[in-house]
């Protein structure tokens, strides 16, 4: 499984971004995929996932604001983040959930005025 990850930039404060997340390869054998960050100096953290139903999950400082999507046919995720927050800077990784876990390359997000 690869996964090309994509949309990062740089928001002020109250703004919205939309990453999104390509995967290519074996793509049956994905269960879920999801998003993690990493802010500079921390470690990498949950955002939120998405299984193949259809469910979702968050993490509480996102819930209400990021919005996780899939198009299978494009074999895509999607985070929708909104009313973003410089707290929300960080390195936007994406990762899929099969016999392994595969991850993307980092997207960077950077909320600041």
């Amino acid at each position: 499984v690869q996964l090309q990850a994509s949309g990062g930039g740089s928001v002020q404060p109250g703004g919205s971004l939309r990453l999104s997340c390509a995967a290519s390869g074996s793509i049956s054998s994905i269960n879920a995929m999801g998003w993690y960050r990493q802010a500079p100096g921390k470690q990498r953290d949950a955002v939120a996932y998405i299984t193949n139903n259809g469910r979702t999950t968050y993490a509480s400082s996102v819930k209400g604001r990021f919005t996780i999507s899939r198009d299978n046919a494009k074999n895509t995720v999607y985070l929708q983040m909104n009313s973003l927050k410089p707290e929300d800077t960080a390195v936007y990784y994406c990762n899929a959930y099969a016999s392994n876990v595969y991850w993307g390359q980092g997207t960077l997000v950077t909320v600041s005025s």
